[in-house]
């Protein structure tokens, strides 16, 4: 099943229905504001458990990688688990044999992380294709496509090797930033069109080459210090055709349209953590946990929701008339699209939701920082 029928399934039960953090903004010194009171579940969108699976605990930036019904996810061990997502049912494990730190890219046959002593692994089929030292860390999940892993440094500089034996295609070198994200950074295939996140800077490349073919800014650094001028974007986009929506780091969001590189609007924000978007408008998690809705074609406001306010929100997943985050306390949120007011809210383990949660076919999949994965699927 694709994405797309999945959604407009959620859609269509969830109106049928209702017809009647990494970094997620400190508040400073030890004393965190107190996370907002959460009213009574309304449960207005009907959604049921529907299995759970277990693998070691996460504790670093973890990107769930989705391909139709297969989701492929990893541990800080190492260890690398593909599940079907219709029944949670485990259909492959491996492992790079260290502690990481940026996973799980994969294109159904090979996957690929990268390991917290700068290592990028590919396996396949549960064995070890090879490994490459980098010269930098990365936080980045490896995006594997073309038959080549394409690997985003925390320096954000950018290489690419082939697929099946890890030669070394090409390398491109940016200017060095005084201080990187210890989070995903944005790397994504858009076309013919490798387009990746430096330094504030949407950027084009060559996926043969590495030839840069377009930049496009998003924010500028200001300020004083070093930790002011921290603009780099974070991983996480809106696509919609050739249209491609990202955050800069406590800065900007904005859009850009990737066929030409031309930049198409940009608005303030204060954010870490990645957008997604219906088409017609883009959501994101503020740092104060705020959950806000621009208009797509605009950037102008749609709507603001202080309910979730300092229970460090992941990213957003659009789902059905949904957008879904989770928190720090192990809670999913079911927000409306249209105005951010709750439809539902999901339990887990209580230890955190480690990373942004994903749709793959039917099932709503989310993972938690002690290793919890849970499936949800519509009533």
């Amino acid at each position: 099943m694709t994405a797309a029928p999945a959604r407009r399934r959620w859609a269509a039960w969830g109106l049928s229905l209702c017809a009647a953090a990494v970094l997620a903004g400190c508040a400073g010194g030890s004393a965190r504001p107190k996370p907002a009171e959460l009213p009574p579940n309304a449960a207005l969108v009907g959604v049921r458990q529907a299995w759970t699976a277990r693998l070691p605990a996460v504790g670093f930036p973890l990107q769930v990688n989705v391909l139709g019904q297969q989701v492929t996810l990893a541990g800080t061990d190492g260890t690398i688990v593909t599940l079907d997502a219709a029944s949670g049912r485990e259909t492959g494990r491996a492992s790079a044999g260290a502690p990481l730190s940026a996973g799980v890219g994969s294109d159904g046959r090979v996957s690929a992380v990268v390991t917290r002593d700068n290592r990028v692994v590919a396996l396949e089929g549960g064995r070890e294709l090879w490994r490459h030292k980098l010269a930098t860390q990365s936080y980045t999940a490896p995006l594997v496509a073309g038959g080549r892993v394409f690997v985003l440094g925390a320096d954000r500089s950018l290489s690419a090797f082939d697929g099946r034996n890890g030669a070394r295609l090409w390398h491109l070198d940016r200017p060095a930033e005084p201080l990187v994200l210890r989070q995903a950074g944005m790397l994504q295939a858009v076309g013919n069109t490798l387009v990746a996140g430096m330094a504030g800077r949407l950027v084009g490349v060559d996926p043969d080459t590495g030839t840069v073919r377009w930049e496009a800014p998003l924010a500028s650094a200001r300020g004083t210090n070093d930790v002011e001028r921290l603009i780099d974007l974070v991983g996480g986009v809106s696509r919609d055709g050739d249209v491609l929506c990202a955050r800069s780091f406590q800065t900007a969001v904005g859009c850009v349209d990737t066929a030409s590189g031309n930049l198409k609007w940009t608005k303030p924000a204060s954010g870490a953590t990645g957008l997604a978007g219906d088409g017609q408008r883009l959501f994101g998690t503020e740092s104060d946990g705020r959950v806000l809705a621009w208009r797509a074609e605009t950037g102008d406001r749609a709507w603001a929701t202080d309910a979730l306010q300092w229970r460090q929100l992941t990213g957003p997943l659009v789902l059905g008339r949904s957008v879904i985050v989770g928190d720090s306390t192990g809670l999913v949120h079911m927000l409306s699209r249209e105005d951010g007011s709750p439809l539902n809210r999901l339990a887990t383990d209580g230890s955190g939701i480690a990373a942004t949660p994903v749709v793959a076919g039917n099932t709503l999949v989310v993972v938690t920082r002690s290793g919890g994965v849970y499936g949800f699927v519509p009533e």
